[in-house]
């Protein structure tokens, strides 16, 4: 399996990434790609990547929570970090108007410089969408020409979204929201409308615990190795085994981020 989204350099993580790691592998997660949201956990996503060069790669991006950051000098780091070869996508990036933590007008800046700068490396954005979807969907209408595709990350709304999503040619990334009994039942009827070639799965751990998940673990906080939480619950919302689905996901992903792998021995 291949969890398309997981915080890893998150501070959650710092006493035992190394395990997190080996138990993801121990459960079937064998490729990560690791969050890059801000300048600084995007360069901690690269090193962490140089690191690990067989198991993850990551993104380069800032976070719309962020966008007020992404002055001139900002996005020339952001530029040189983007186009190092451990970078598979640029974000996690978009507008999100939910919390407006930047002001929406500051937000569409940074989202154009970035929706650019995907244009220019020809890598996929690592997208990011909450209350926002008119704006975010006519900036990405602009940009789609010149873009190498995408996925919709840790996508939580409804069919008629997701539908405008793949008429742009995108991938739709499903997290542990399906799981939720409360807010996520309606993702089993959207997850039915995806083509089996545009499905990606995530976990946005530390983020997102699936609600089913037995026995909760005490610290709440999700791992990689509960991507198959979410594997399960998507293959039986589509009739498809999870062996059948696991192999269409990870094929996606790998094309998507043209990920290659690199026979280089993992460091402990």
């Amino acid at each position: 399996m291949f969890d398309i989204g997981i915080n890893l350099a998150h501070d959650s993580f710092d006493h035992d990434r190394s395990e997190v790691i080996q138990r993801a592998a121990a459960a079937g997660v064998t490729r990560l790609l690791v969050t890059g949201s801000s300048l600084q956990s995007t360069r901690d996503a690269i090193e962490l990547v140089r690191r690990d060069p067989v198991r993850l790669r990551c993104t380069a991006g800032v976070h719309p929570h962020h966008a007020v950051t992404l002055d001139d000098d900002a996005f020339a780091q952001l530029e040189s970090l983007a186009a190092a070869p451990e970078v598979a996508a640029v974000g996690e990036c978009g507008l999100d108007y939910y919390r407006n933590f930047s002001p929406p007008a500051a937000q569409i800046e940074a989202f154009r410089r970035q929706l650019d700068l995907a244009a220019r490396l020809g890598k996929p954005l690592f997208l990011h969408q909450r209350d926002a979807h008119d704006d975010f969907l006519a900036l990405l209408r602009e940009y789609r020409p010149r873009l190498s595709g995408g996925v919709a990350h840790c996508f939580t709304a409804g069919l008629e979204e997701a539908q405008a999503y793949l008429d742009l040619g995108l991938h739709i990334g499903i997290t542990g929201w399906i799981c939720d009994e409360r807010r996520g039942m309606h993702l089993r009827d959207v997850v039915r409308h995806i083509p089996d070639e545009r499905l990606l799965i995530e976990t946005d751990a530390p983020y997102l615990l699936p609600r089913d998940l037995q026995p909760r673990p005490k610290s709440r906080r999700n791992e990689p190795c509960y991507l198959p939480q979410v594997l399960a619950a998507v293959a039986s919302a589509r009739a498809q085994s999870a062996e059948e689905l696991a192999s269409i996901t990870t094929r996606n992903a790998l094309r998507l981020f043209e990920w290659v792998d690199r026979p280089t021995e993992v460091e402990e």
